[in-house]
């Protein structure tokens, strides 16, 4: 098949960030498909607004100007969702394709999806990576009835227009079935352990803790990711200060950027950690994930305290579980689950970050129960999220949306 694969933010491992359609297209290209990455170059490239083409591992990339980052306002953001949603569409029209595979979010992405679903008549396959616009409602982001509206519109839209939907989480499928949309046709493909990436020798980890004179042997609880408003890694800025006065020893170390940034820096000397047991240090390339998490002890994924946000597929839980370290969360939801059920982790509360404190001392001076939940954590990746395992899944899922569709 010819495979049209629109994603905004589209990342290599040699970038910063999630990387789900490159290992996914790169193993459709390997399963013999020709892959057609439409996307964006966030930095702005040569401002030009001129379409730049690349092979990336077999993968035909796309990519256009487009500015973004985590940083930006609401206004900036929606501008460059726009801006893309229009060109993209017109661009993506004029390829030749058998499917459509459009990836929120944004939600946008759904409109230059529909256009060169219905320009070439082929089969729209949308996949849903967050419940919009149901999180910034929820998050009193989007506050107009108007501005809801449209987006509760724009969502049944897409839905409407596709012949397939994908959902990163149990959570977000069930999201989709309640607009009524066929469930038979929502198939739930979350984020994957890229388990050959993350093999990596305990001397990878050795070296990058001596290559940091604050860390040496000292137990290390990680955070790697976004610092967006979702995210609240102020929460471990929190944790830290009632480790401190608990087990200086044990160490945290914030590794991304994002809106946020700042602000978890200026609440960690506030509570006079920073430099002491909290340390942070800028978002690192896909590549290099490997080594960070090969010397964590326990790693964590964050948000901040709203139902809707328990439904997420972070990239760096399934980091983790590829890694065979340890996770825990403050949050509820499907993840939580599964690290209680299989021994991998376990959850904290959402508003005691002195409790959460205590509960990650008391697990990490028992060293059989760290190594336990590290090979549970193992397991787990191989057992149930496997990468190549779940790219044959999405396979299926675009040819039998071709069949169904020409039927």
């Amino acid at each position: 098949m010819k495979i049209i694969y629109l994603h905004q933010y589209f990342r290599t491992p040699e970038m910063s960030g999630g990387t789900r359609s490159y290992e996914m297209a790169r193993r459709l290209v390997a399963a013999g498909h020709e892959v057609h990455m439409v996307t964006s170059k966030t930095d702005g490239g040569d401002n030009s607004g001129a379409w730049i083409q690349e092979q990336v591992d077999g993968i035909h990339v796309h990519w256009l100007p487009v500015p973004y980052n985590n940083a930006m306002g609401i206004a900036r953001r929606l501008l460059a969702f726009s801006t893309f949603a229009r060109k993209a569409g017109k661009y993506a029209a004029n390829l030749e394709a058998d499917v459509v595979f459009a990836t929120s979010t944004p939600l946008t992405i759904a409109i230059p999806g529909v256009k060169a679903s219905r320009a070439l008549n082929v089969p729209l396959v949308f996949e849903v990576r967050d419940l919009w616009p149901e999180i910034p409602i929820a998050l009193n982001v989007l506050k107009s009835p108007f501005a809801k509206f449209l987006a509760r519109k724009l969502e049944l839209w897409a839905y409407k227009n596709s012949e397939s939907v994908v959902g990163l989480s149990p959570g977000m499928c069930e999201g989709v079935v309640r607009t009524g949309y066929d469930a038979e046709r929502v198939h739930c493909i979350p984020n994957s352990a890229d388990l050959e990436f993350f093999a990596v020798s305990d001397k990878v980890g050795g070296e990058f803790r001596r290559s940091r004179c604050w860390l040496g042997d000292r137990p290390l609880v990680l955070y790697a990711g976004t610092f967006g408003m979702v995210n609240g890694v102020s929460y471990l800025a929190d944790m830290a200060k009632a480790m401190l006065q608990r087990n200086p020893t044990i160490c945290f170390l914030a590794v991304g950027d994002g809106a946020e940034y700042s602000k978890v820096r200026q609440r960690a000397e506030e509570n006079g950690v920073l430099g002491k047991n909290f340390f942070m240090e800028s978002s690192v390339s896909k590549r290099e994930m490997p080594a960070l998490l090969n010397a964590a002890t326990i790693t964590t994924s964050l948000v901040i305290a709203n139902r809707a946000l328990w439904h997420n597929s972070a990239n760096k839980f399934f980091d983790s579980l590829a890694s065979g370290r340890p996770i825990f969360v403050n949050h509820g939801g499907w993840q939580a689950d599964l690290l209680a059920e299989s021994g991998a982790g376990f959850e904290v509360p959402d508003d005691d970050p002195q409790e959460a404190a205590a509960q990650v001392m008391a697990f990490l001076a028992d060293a059989q129960r760290v190594k336990r939940a590290g090979d549970a954590a193992l397991t787990l990746a191989k057992s149930r999220f496997d990468r190549s395992v779940l790219a044959d899944q999405l396979e299926s899922v675009l040819v039998d949306s071709v069949h169904r569709y020409h039927a």
